[in-house]
């Protein structure tokens, strides 16, 4: 850990109000672009940024075992986790892989070229914009690396269903970067 960061992370432990401004300012943006991907609306992102801070405010529990900005992802993504499971425990727990339409399996390596030239930003939108069960277990999954069996855990959801929405948030998507790349060729 660098010196900078150390006094950081040391005077947001003593609850210093310029350390606590300091670590909001550098990681603000960067960690409402997490929230944003789970919730997949900016007004709920924002309230889910501002009660990480407050906990990460209230009890910093930051031991150093990985960067600074890694610990406040994985803050920002259970905080994330556990609003959505509060706000939508019905859609959540009764996600059933039987209620998703069907889409075509795509061939990834086609889908990764074809969004090789879209912006992150426009990724990210277009990843909250899938539907909210198929969004939570595609970052679970794609962005947290967590296994099924984890991710059915951690919504209360069957393992299998985990995998159906996986499968069907990567064909929405993928279908949503072709639409995009076409779109972007006509003009």
């Amino acid at each position: 850990m660098e010196a900078d960061e150390l006094k950081l992370v040391e005077g947001c432990r003593k609850g210093d109000a310029d350390a606590r401004r300091q670590l909001y300012t550098l990681y603000a943006e960067q960690m409402l672009a997490v929230c944003f991907r789970y919730t997949g609306d900016m007004d709920d992102a924002y309230d889910v940024l501002h009660d990480a801070f407050i906990k990460i405010y209230t009890s910093f529990s930051f031991r150093g075992e990985s960067s600074l900005k890694s610990w406040m992802y994985k803050v920002m993504s259970t905080q994330a986790i556990s609003f959505m499971r509060k706000k939508h425990t019905k859609e959540l727990m009764h996600m059933d892989s039987e209620e998703l339409p069907d889409l075509p399996d795509v061939d990834e390596k086609t889908v990764a070229e074809e969004g090789r030239g879209i912006d992150d930003e426009t990724l990210m939108r277009m990843v909250a914009q899938l539907p909210e069960g198929c969004r939570m277990v595609f970052n679970l999954f794609v962005f947290e690396e967590k296994p099924h069996k984890e991710i059915a855990d951690l919504l209360n959801i069957k393992p299998e269903t985990s995998k159906s929405q996986y499968r069907y948030a990567k064909n929405l998507l993928a279908k949503k970067i072709k639409q995009y790349v076409e779109h972007e060729r006509k003009r």
